[in-house]
């Protein structure tokens, strides 16, 4: 009873995490800010998501927790490597960051 509460709750803080990670992908004003939602919020969110079902799975006695860990080990090594491919993009196709322009209007 116990375990299946620390698993809902684990699947509901990831829920909620990722929710703020995709509220700061739409709301951030640049590319280089917006990089931050999905890939700190979003990540812990579904990591979150994955601990309570793979908790949920072991306790109903089911199979298929090694598919989560799997998806665990995949998104956790997928995501900084996207974010830094996106973030060298962006620097290569020299996108101003919103701090960038700021500083530059206060000369």
């Amino acid at each position: 009873m116990i375990l299946e509460i620390i698993s809902m709750v684990l699947i509901l803080f990831g829920a909620g995490i990722a929710l703020v990670g995709s509220i700061g992908l739409a709301r951030f004003p640049d590319i280089f800010t917006r990089l931050h939602g999905p890939t700190k919020a979003t990540t812990l969110g579904v990591g979150g998501v994955l601990l309570g079902t793979i908790l949920l799975l072991i306790l109903q006695g089911e199979t298929g927790v090694i598919r989560e860990l799997l998806i665990t080990v995949f998104l956790f090594l997928t995501a900084p490597v996207s974010a830094h491919l996106i973030a060298k993009a962006a620097l290569h196709r020299r996108c101003k960051s919103v701090c960038a322009i700021s500083a530059e209007g206060s000369d």
